[in-house]
Order: C-alpha cells, then sequence, then structure tokens
C-alpha cells in the first residue's frame, strides 16, 4: 500500500467497500493505520442478484476477518441519473468517474452521520481503476463535505496480488465485472491479469 496523505495513525475511518475481494487485502492494509468501519455501498450494481452474491461475499468476509461493517441502502435512482447518456463509456471513463462519485459522497455523507472525521475506499486495489482519479473526486468530495479523506493507492507493494491469494485462501466470490451492466456490455475481453482480478480464469473455480 502506497498511502498518500498524512492523516494520523488511529484515525477513524469509514472504508467504502467495493466488493470483498478488493477489501480482503484493503481493509487489513487500512486496518494496520487506521481504526476502520467498513462500508458496503454500491447502488452500480445491476441486480439484485449479483447484489446479494456481493454482499454475501463481504459478510463472509467479516466472518473470516472480523472488522465492524455498515450496509448501505439505496441510491439506485442516483446512479441510473449520473450515468444516463454515458452508456457507451468504457471502464476508466467519465462515467467510471460519475459512479466513484456518488459512491465517495454517499461514503462522507455516512461517516459525517457516524461521527468520523476520516473515509477512504478500496477501490485501488483494483487495476480496472485509476487510483488518481478516485483519490481526486475523493479528495474533492472529502473538501466538500468537511470529512478527510485517505489517499492511497492499494495496489502498490503488490497489494492486488495479496488481495488475489487473500480471497482465494477464503473462498470469496470474485465477480467477473465491475457490477454496472453498461460495463459488462461495452467493455473490450478481459486480457489474463485483468481476468483473475475480476474472478474469471485463471482463477480456481468459485
Amino acid at each position: 500500500m502506497k498511502l498518500l496523505c498524512d492523516i494520523p495513525s488511529g484515525t477513524e475511518v469509514l472504508v467504502h467497500i467495493c466488493c470483498a475481494p478488493d477489501a480482503s487485502y484493503g481493509i487489513r492494509a487500512l486496518r494496520d493505520r487506521f481504526d476502520i468501519t467498513g462500508f458496503f455501498y454500491n447502488p452500480n450494481i445491476d441486480s439484485r442478484e449479483e447484489f446479494r452474491k456481493r454482499l454475501r461475499a463481504t459478510l463472509d468476509l467479516r466472518e473470516k476477518d472480523p472488522f465492524s461493517l455498515v450496509v448501505g441502502t439505496g441510491g439506485e435512482d442516483a446512479w441510473e441519473n449520473v450515468a444516463r447518456g454515458m452508456e457507451g463509456e468504457p471502464e476508466r471513463g467519465r462515467r467510471c468517474e460519475a459512479c466513484v462519485r456518488l459512491r465517495m459522497r454517499e461514503t462522507a455523507r455516512k461517516a459525517a452521520e457516524l461521527g468520523m472525521p476520516a473515509f477512504g475506499t478500496v477501490l485501488t486495489v483494483s487495476p480496472k481503476k485509476d487510483a488518481a482519479m478516485v483519490n481526486r473526486v475523493g479528495r474533492e468530495e472529502g473538501d466538500r463535505s468537511g470529512i478527510r479523506f485517505v489517499e492511497a493507492d492499494l495496489k502498490k507493494g503488490d497489494g492486488y496480488l495479496k488481495s488475489v491469494r487473500a480471497s482465494k485462501e477464503m473462498g470469496l466470490y470474485r465477480q467477473r465485472y465491475c457490477g454496472c451492466r453498461h460495463s459488462m456490455r461495452k467493455d473490450p475481453p478481459l486480457g489474463p491479469v485483468e481476468q483473475t482480478e475480476q474472478g474469471g480464469p485463471p482463477n480456481a473455480p468459485r
């Protein structure tokens, strides 16, 4: 993990969780420095079945490696609104930034509601996410809300490979796409590294 902020050790941080595989490393890495609570909030996930799979995997992770967890609800209409007109954008494009912003804004709002001074995300574990964009959006939403954002690139120091190993050892569900139906339809075929990240071959069967 490469930490890009000077937030003091021991600070309470609400950490947005996009999925259990990214959290399997991201939560551990951030917990080494901060007092973390996870926040599962993903109105971008395209179906109830997929949402349940990812939430169940996050609950499985919490059972195997305990941490405090808050599950967010709602936001589906807001997500449809921010994604409208950008259906053809690829992952890492404008739609992705709008989606990240929606989730970071709600994480900052929830942190303020819970009386936590800082928030962050495990999104930067994924090779499919632009860490610079995620950190910029997080900073902007932190400035907007008055809650500090934990800037980090969790891929650094083999963070992504550690997440693959940890999630495989714990038998966690590994999804094959980011959750957004537009991404599933429009993104180009996955390469070998991205396939591993998304849960398809060459991972062992789920």
